[in-house]
């Protein structure tokens, strides 16, 4: 079984993006190597705690982590496999920001195939 976070306001049909745990906590590391060090505290605390538990975040806090996402998305020494995370992760924030809906980040296990 592999756990995955389902985040709300995503790309997929039914709004959300869901993705591999794992994926998320290693694509903090590489937040850490692209962003000051004063600036990615806020992003990659909720990237460390992907899997631990879930998450519901505010409007502002959004608009914060949709900036920065952003930011390291755009960066030209990320890696192609996390600009992509990035980038989907900063779409589904920019979108619950500008729906002023809460941003939530559920823990879904999956059977392995």
């Amino acid at each position: 079984m592999s756990t995955h976070v389902t985040v709300s306001h995503g790309s997929d049909f039914f709004g959300v993006d869901k993705l591999p745990v794992c994926q998320l906590r290693d694509f903090g590391q590489h937040v850490r190597s692209v962003l000051p060090e004063a600036d990615h505290p806020p992003l990659t605390r909720i990237l460390d705690d992907a899997g631990e538990h879930e998450h519901t975040l505010d409007s502002a806090q959004v608009s914060l982590l949709a900036g920065l996402l952003r930011r390291v998305a755009a960066h030209r020494r990320l890696k192609k496999p996390y600009r992509d995370v990035a980038a989907r992760l900063s779409i589904a924030a920019a979108n619950a920001a500008t729906d002023s809906a809460p941003w939530t980040w559920t823990l879904t296990t999956e059977e392995a195939r």
